[in-house]
């Protein structure tokens, strides 16, 4: 009796385990049978690049695509940035922009100052991939910054002259001498080094690199997926260790009852 017992409990748990393994792994097979989406995940503000210095209308050019595209949204939030200061530019687009342009910033609309520009490229499942421009002034009520020009020293060139020319003194008709003028030879002319012009200390070459874009979105769903599997493995030991105790002892009471 004791080992028809053992023998029912042994196929009991191996039939849990099996039934789990089915339930754990049928969303596993469905991921990896689904095919790859190709395309690009973009989210790109080309301009107006960090540091410009805007008026008026402003163009804000880029891109926004992803293969499971549902829209884009361009939001501005004065600096220094807050969680809850993010004012949406216009309205929410449903096409895909490519190198192109993305919305229309009326800065008229808004107090001179410091701004970021935020744009978030919306997937189909929820998440997003995000691109900022920041530190865009806005100079409505200023005038635009001028370069001062700086004045180009003027540079004296000194050329050497050459040794005076000697002029013979006629003589008397008689006797007639016959005078050989001299030969002068001309100084050949060395160059002169000339300054460079100065270098406009005002003038700043100033280049950002703009963020692209960078999904890991990948790797957080293998990392989610990985601990889903382990919480579901411990979760069996754990029924497993359950089902065993109630059934030694339920084993136990019969025996006691006989």
């Amino acid at each position: 009796m004791v080992k028809k017992q053992q023998t029912l409990f042994k196929y009991l748990i191996l039939l849990t385990i099996l039934t789990l393994l089915a339930t754990g792994l049928a969303p596993l097979a469905r991921v990896m049978a689904a095919p790859v989406l190709q395309g690009e995940d973009l989210a790109i503000i080309d301009a107006p690049a960090s540091n410009a210095v805007v008026r008026g209308q402003v163009q804000i050019i880029g891109s926004s695509d992803h293969p499971s595209f549902q829209f884009y949204i361009i939001e501005f939030s004065p600096e220094p940035v807050t969680g809850d200061q993010w004012q949406i530019i216009g309205a929410t687009r449903n096409t895909p922009v490519i190198n192109g342009v993305l919305e229309t910033w009326d800065t008229t609309l808004v107090p001179d100052g410091s701004y970021t520009l935020r744009l978030r490229t919306v997937r189909l499942d929820g998440n997003y991939t995000e691109a900022f421009s920041q530190q865009v002034v806005v100079a409505n009520t200023q005038p635009l910054p001028t370069d001062t020009p700086v004045p180009t020293e003027e540079v004296e060139v000194i050329v050497p002259a050459g040794p005076p020319t000697e002029t013979p003194t006629p003589l008397p008709p008689t006797p007639t001498v016959s005078i050989e003028q001299p030969i002068v030879e001309t100084p050949t002319p060395r160059p002169v080094e000339t300054s460079a012009p100065l270098q406009d200390p005002d003038e700043v070459t100033s280049f950002i690199p703009t963020v692209s874009g960078f999904s890991l979105t990948p790797l957080r769903d293998a990392c989610i997926y990985g601990a889903g599997v382990m919480l579901g493995v411990f979760l069996l030991f754990g029924f497993l260790a359950a089902l065993r105790t109630f059934i030694m002892g339920f084993i136990h009471r019969m025996r006691r009852r006989r």
